[in-house]
């Protein structure tokens, strides 16, 4: 089935590789005008030449989602260009080197990691969903991690990803009633760029083994496409019922 989001807009951060990358294409061909943010535009400019090979429509806004002038600029881009938003996935995120445990957790890791993952999530929903107010609809999907859930990750990391899912549940229930969504996937391992770069020697062994406690980590880790599926159900109209859930997808490794 083709065309499940004719004529809807979609703000998709980090949309310049992984996940983000992904979910641009796999809109784009389901209908949607997609706008792509991200820091390095050159990685932007390839998606969007994809996109555009395959008969998508597509806008590039650089965008650095920890400075608030810079997305609201970019949403701004977004309104001009389009007209209105439907969707927006928080997709932007960063992961602190090592899976630093609480008591190695260092201030800079922190407020690196909080800025982007948690401060970005907030700026690009306060910014979109005064934009979905003037319409009451919209879907907002927070890409999330199990980290947030069940604290295995780094602290810095968990944290970041757990306030994540305090905020999309406040703005499910903030909507409530309203045609504005917002939802949270929560992945475990996806095969990106950003995880498959981190060196196994400078993981925190301790943390490692905690983690294995709680999850299984043979389990078969998700593809970036994996991913954008699930997105691609929670911005259609086929999920209009569901807000204010978190979805894990990680194929039973938290299990």
């Amino acid at each position: 089935m083709m065309g499940r989001l004719e004529g809807k807009v979609a703000i998709i951060t980090g949309g310049n590789s992984g996940v983000g990358a992904a979910t641009a294409e796999l809109f784009a061909k389901e209908g949607a005008k997609v706008v792509i943010t991200a820091r390095r535009e050159p990685q932007l400019e390839e998606i969007a030449q994809r996109i555009r090979a395959s008969g998508g429509e597509v806008t590039v806004v650089r965008c650095d989602v920890s400075k608030v002038e810079e997305v609201e600029a970019m949403v701004n881009k977004a309104v001009e260009t389009y007209g209105r938003i439907d969707i927006l996935v928080n997709n932007a995120g960063v992961l602190e080197a090592g899976l630093k445990p609480i008591e190695s957790c260092t201030d800079e890791d922190f407020e690196w990691v909080m800025s982007i993952n948690t401060k970005g999530c907030l700026y690009c929903t306060r910014a979109v969903v005064k934009e979905m107010m003037k319409n009451n609809a919209g879907s907002i999907i927070n890409l999330d991690s199990v980290a947030g859930a069940f604290g295995t990750g780094g602290a810095s990391y968990v944290a970041s990803k757990a306030a994540v899912i305090g905020l999309t549940k406040h703005t499910a229930l903030r909507f409530t009633g309203t045609g504005i969504r917002c939802n949270s996937v929560n992945p475990s391992t996806i095969v990106t760029p950003m995880t498959m770069s981190t060196d196994p020697k400078s993981l925190d062994q301790a943390m490692m083994g905690q983690m294995n406690k709680h999850m299984n980590l043979s389990v078969t880790p998700c593809m970036p496409i994996d991913i954008a599926n699930i997105l691609l159900f929670l911005a259609s109209d086929e999920s209009r019922a569901i807000t204010g859930q978190v979805i894990v997808s990680d194929f039973g490794a938290t299990l």
